[in-house]
């Protein structure tokens, strides 16, 4: 992966897995097994107790109990979960069951869902994820102590390790997207539509979210733009469980116009 790269207003540093970057080196601060950062900043650091880990769900029965389960074992219990469910399956319930907080919402598309999720929690750091079993839920403490160490977003690259589990035409287009964000963007970016990232409250409060298929990569370049210190970092992605949601050509294009549109307001925006 790259060196760290810088947008007209912000950075994007790319972090290679052993945590090595040109502006974020976490294992220099020393990183404890729960994603805590020792020594770095005089203040108390982030621990699983100022955690929400949010997420969009429909109709996921077959995967939400083990996303769930991965996130209670690796927070060791102490993360928040809330789902913004429009399901028609047991997908509510089966996530009750483990504790998580439910927000039936009428489904309206996966950007009005996670944004509902993003903004419902108010523990300091919030970490989106899926809830189809694809995103690795280990990755936390290395989010959580790379939010420690003074990002203020975390944005899991699934690419950076080929990303064999996921369909070649949607891994083609997922670079298409990155190549496409980065050009206009003057920043380059390795992945705008991974749904595994985590932020400080205040960046997803103050921002204003507008898109609804594309608000994956509305998530990352906005604050990019904004100056905000984003770090990818590369993650594992799985095969899903369940059948997918989104169709391939009719929510790429939403995707792609997302991306123009996002990065065009923003370059407006600054004058």
């Amino acid at each position: 992966m790259s060196e760290s790269v810088h947008a007209t207003n912000g950075s994007a540093a790319a972090v290679d897995d052993d945590g090595a970057g040109e502006t974020a080196d976490v294992d220099a601060a020393g990183v404890d097994a729960d994603g805590t950062t020792t020594g770095a900043d005089p203040t108390e650091p982030y621990t699983f107790d100022d955690v929400s880990v949010v997420m969009g769900t429909y109709n996921e029965e077959e995967a939400i109990g083990t996303v769930l389960e991965d996130v209670d074992r690796v927070t060791d219990g102490a993360a928040e979960v809330v789902c913004v469910d429009g399901s028609s399956d047991r997908t509510p319930e089966i996530a009750r069951e483990h504790g998580a907080t439910v927000i039936e919402q009428e489904p309206q598309g996966y950007g009005v869902a996670v944004r509902e999720a993003i903004l419902a929690p108010d523990r300091p750091v919030v970490v989106t994820t899926d809830c189809d079993d694809t995103y690795p839920m280990e990755a936390l403490p290395e989010f959580l102590a790379e939010i420690n160490d003074g990002a203020d977003v975390v944005s899991g690259d699934r690419l950076y390790h080929g990303a064999d589990a996921m369909p070649a035409f949607n891994r083609l287009g997922n670079h298409a997207f990155a190549a496409l964000a980065s050009l206009l963007m003057g920043a380059r970016v390795h992945d705008t539509t991974t749904g595994m990232r985590a932020y400080r409250r205040e960046v997803v409060e103050d921002i204003g979210w507008t898109e609804n298929t594309g608000l994956s990569a509305e998530l990352l370049i906005r604050p990019l733009m904004r100056g905000h210190d984003v770090r990818e970092r590369p993650i594992a992605y799985a095969d899903r469980l369940g059948e997918t949601k989104l169709d391939p050509i009719g929510g790429g294009a939403a995707i792609a116009k997302s991306i123009v549109t996002v990065c065009l307001e923003e370059r407006l925006r600054r004058f």
